[in-house]
């Protein structure tokens, strides 16, 4: 059936989590998500602040359609933590290995490729011949690109994991381990299927005023949306093959042992099922998975503590909690009112050696993540924390 594309006077309501921590543009953005005549529920997370279409920190979930800019350009952006039975010390002991290991088998940036290019599965699977645009996708961005990472606040570090308390399936008795880890999606990838399918919609939906045209849909009965479906899936799978490929290469490197690993993601769109039965899609853009018992990684900021997280399967947020800290300056606020040595001093407190990264990545430029996650008890329950000490992200050529 052809979905109504009447748009709502009022927005369905929906819950929202530290409301104190949000602007009002966040607001405004989610307020015209639950105004879709395909919405029928939503949640705003603490860290949220203004994306295109939906805010990031925003969840949305739909019936029979998709919205390629609810999901977002970086699909199936990830966290990856590996943690090993080395001790941290060895971080202080031995910086000068760890920081060669992070030099050499890290590629960051919009054009980052290895030369030859990684191997993995992932390049087999069939879903990259099932239409035109993935077939030319797989040898134009996800054979040179695979196993490197974005730009932005895409990063890999070295740290220490502090477990607080024990988990079955982290399976890590308390204590003080030295850990990797890592953010980034599916690059190239991602974003050309996030633009295509993302015009596509709004092409069908031309009714759509200025405020709503970055929330076009997709019908998940017409073929476009099972393309994009498709799409998003494979992108999904691709953005998990390069964290596995970076830290199989950083492990091997370092030469160090896993004990185990935590792995999540955002940008994304699940099909699931409501308390009161309906079938929807969930789209959590820059929101982290929290079912119950779901563990997660929310990461603060290049200067501050992450947390590994267990979901309290919360229906108000629609299982979902904050993907990290959130911004409170933009990119350009933050070059603007945020120096080097500000940042550089911020850091140092701390103990963390940053080894690449721009001034909008800055710690001052996010909001705090303590305040965060005291924001969402009823979310997650924190099990383990993680203190950054080596950082790896890329460059801004505004800092050079």
């Amino acid at each position: 059936m052809k979905q109504s594309s009447e748009v709502r006077r009022e927005p369905l309501p929906y819950a929202v989590f530290g409301a104190e921590h949000i602007d009002a543009a966040s607001r405004a953005q989610m307020d015209n998500a639950m105004r879709l005549p395909v919405s029928v529920a939503g949640a705003l997370m603490p860290d949220a602040h203004v994306g295109y279409g939906l805010p990031i920190g925003g969840v949305l979930a739909t019936e029979g359609a998709v919205i390629p800019y609810a999901v977002g350009v970086d699909i199936a952006c990830r966290m990856r933590l590996s943690v090993f039975a080395d001790p941290p010390e060895l971080l202080s002991q031995q910086q000068g290995r760890f920081e060669k290991v992070l030099r050499e088998q890290t590629r960051f940036g919009a054009g980052a490729e290895w030369k030859p290019p990684r191997e993995d599965p992932i390049l087999d699977d069939p879903d990259w011949w099932a239409t035109p645009l993935l077939k030319q996708l797989r040898e134009t961005k996800g054979i040179p690109q695979l196993g490197t990472s974005g730009s932005g606040n895409h990063f890999v570090e070295f740290g220490e994991l502090d477990v607080l308390t024990y988990d079955a399936k982290l399976g890590l008795q308390p204590g003080r381990y030295l850990a990797l880890l890592s953010h980034s999606g599916s690059r190239g990838v991602g974003y050309q299927i996030a633009d295509y399918y993302s015009k596509l919609a709004r092409s069908l939906h031309p009714e759509l005023d200025k405020e709503l045209a970055h929330l076009a849909w997709l019908d998940m009965s017409s073929e476009a949306g099972q393309e994009y479906w498709l799409a998003m899936n494979l992108a999904g799978r691709f953005a998990s093959a390069n964290h596995r490929i970076i830290h199989q290469q950083i492990t091997k490197a370092a030469g160090l042992d896993v004990l185990a690993t935590v792995e999540n993601h955002h940008n994304f769109a699940w099909e699931e099922v409501l308390p009161d039965g309906r079938r929807v899609y969930v789209h959590r853009k820059g929101a982290t998975p929290a079912g119950k018992g779901e563990l997660g990684v929310i990461p603060g900021t290049m200067g501050d503590v992450g947390y590994v997280v267990r979901g309290k399967g919360n229906p108000a947020s629609l299982n979902s909690a904050s993907h990290g800290a959130g911004r409170q300056m933009s990119r350009n606020e933050a070059f603007k009112n945020i120096t080097k040595k500000m940042r550089d001093a911020y850091l140092r407190e701390r103990g963390v050696k940053l080894l690449g990264g721009g001034l909008d990545e800055s710690p001052q430029a996010y909001k705090r993540i303590d305040e965060i996650m005291a924001a969402q008890r009823d979310l997650v329950e924190i099990i383990a924390r993680f203190q950054p000490r080596l950082v790896m992200m890329t460059d801004d050529p505004r800092d050079i």
